[in-house]
């Protein structure tokens, strides 16, 4: 059996940008693709509102990705695919980060993860920030320019990908945030997320 972790932040724990609740689980992607893989596989969700992927969040070390995974490598060694789906909480202009700096952030999150396990790793670039944060609840953690780093993701990501040689993929290429509060998603893009996914991990497997 192969098994799965995701691990990420609201869009992988299924934040409902209309009411901050969460989606059932055969409603969040996570949570879908359990059903659309044979039993082949066995899936766990590790999503965390709000979790950043490299900056030290003040919420503690759960919110912080180089501090909340390390449990799930070290004590769980048998993954055979770890999907890595975060980064868009790194925006939020407390952290004030740079586009480089973004970039070498998340590159030694990869580093990390791959120095405590041999498994297959899936690097997820979330979709833009949209401009619809500013005019919602999220305007107190990010601003505009939030939003225009965000487009530079796929770019960095799919450079990170190369140099570490694990797999990728851009969701937007199929999704786009919802309009509701230009950061989380809908439930139509959690199935199409779960769809495209599958798909990939059906490839890796192969």
């Amino acid at each position: 059996m192969k098994k799965i972790l995701c691990f990420g932040d609201s869009n992988t724990f299924g934040f409902i940008p209309e009411n901050g609740e969460r989606y059932k689980k055969d409603e969040r992607w996570s949570g879908i693709i359990s059903n659309l893989l044979d039993s082949d596989y066995a899936v766990t969700e590790a999503g965390c509102n709000n979790r950043t992927a490299f900056c030290i969040n003040p919420a503690g070390d759960l919110f912080t990705g180089t501090k909340a995974i390390v449990p799930y490598l070290e004590y769980h060694k048998d993954w055979d695919l770890i999907i890595l789906a975060l980064g868009a909480n790194d925006l939020q202009f407390a952290y004030n980060v740079s586009i480089n700096e973004f970039y070498e952030g998340m590159k030694s999150f990869i580093k990390l993860v791959q120095s405590h396990t041999k498994s297959q790793i899936l690097l997820v670039c979330p979709s833009a920030i949209r401009k619809n944060v500013l005019n919602s609840f999220f305007v107190q953690m990010f601003n505009e320019t939030s939003v225009e780093k965000s487009l530079n993701l796929p770019d960095i990501y799919e450079k990170i990908s190369k140099e570490t040689k694990i797999h990728y993929i851009d969701l937007n290429e199929f999704v786009q945030t919802s309009d509701c509060d230009g950061l989380h998603y809908t439930l139509e893009a959690h199935s199409k997320i779960a769809y495209s996914l599958s798909e990939k991990i059906k490839q890796i497997f192969k």
